[in-house]
């Protein structure tokens, strides 16, 4: 391995499932990653569900994340929603709530949150919503963290704020020439092949650098890999991107 100050973290959607209905493999993925970000019951995910996770990530030692999303479980949360701001804020901070129960339980706490589906593309643009998320988190009563796109609105209101920000990156999502995400209703918006998974998380953690859907190399310089829990084999893939991460000289470590 080679020497290098470069550090990352990987994190992951963790507890998305509901009753008999499950997702994602939380404790393959556990084993792997070093934030969890837990589903809060509005996309995804059930009081069993979370006790459960954050027992696991707790005793794991990796850092336990509310993902907040828009209330939409028919939908996984990756519906468009028009939600007031007030209503919005007051519905982000009940799910950090609910989350900081289990979390405590098991001995930790909620180090950070990070919107999911539709609301994280959401808040990349729309100033009002990226700031009812914002007001959210503070109405949960604690400055936590928060997890976001580079250069989104989200992380700018939450740094006007007081909040921490911490930058992510997507080594199986198609990046624009502007460095959000392709949508996910488009062709190649999801890269399925593991190899390229795994390159790009190095060229992304290395380098801040990412090849755009349209063939140019942009710049995403982030602090987290997220890395998605329901992807067919994903942990194989998880272990493989850190396999590689610590072959190429890259720290893995939490940031929160």
């Amino acid at each position: 391995m080679t020497s290098t100050d470069t550090c990352v973290d990987l994190n992951a959607d963790l507890g998305e499932g509901f009753g008999r209905w499950h997702l994602t493999d939380d404790e393959g993925l556990l084993s792997v990653v070093t934030s969890a970000n837990v589903a809060c019951g509005f996309h995804a995910g059930d009081p069993a569900t979370m006790r459960r996770v954050c027992d696991l990530a707790a005793e794991r030692g990796v850092r336990i994340g509310a993902q907040v999303s828009y209330r939409d479980l028919a939908g996984f949360g990756r519906r468009a929603m028009d939600v007031p701001p007030g209503e919005l804020a007051a519905e982000v901070a009940y799910q950090i709530g609910a989350l900081e129960v289990f979390a405590r339980a098991a001995g930790a706490r909620v180090a950070y949150v990070k919107p999911h589906g539709a609301l994280y593309n959401r808040v990349v643009h729309d100033e009002e919503q990226a700031g009812a998320v914002v007001a959210g988190v503070l109405l949960a009563g604690a400055s936590l963290p928060v997890l976001g796109l580079p250069g989104s609105r989200f992380l700018d209101a939450a740094g006007k704020a007081g909040l921490p920000v911490v930058t992510e990156a997507f080594a199986d999502r198609a990046y624009t020439d502007g460095g959000t995400l392709v949508p996910r209703g488009r062709d190649g918006a999801v890269i399925a092949d593991p190899g390229t998974v795994v390159e790009r998380s190095v060229g992304l953690a290395r380098s801040g650098v990412v090849t755009s859907h349209s063939g140019r190399e942009i710049a995403v310089r982030a602090r987290s890999l997220c890395l998605h829990g329901d992807t067919p084999g994903a942990v194989d893939l998880a272990r493989r991107v850190r396999a590689r991460l610590e072959e190429s000289g890259v720290r893995v470590e939490a940031f929160a």
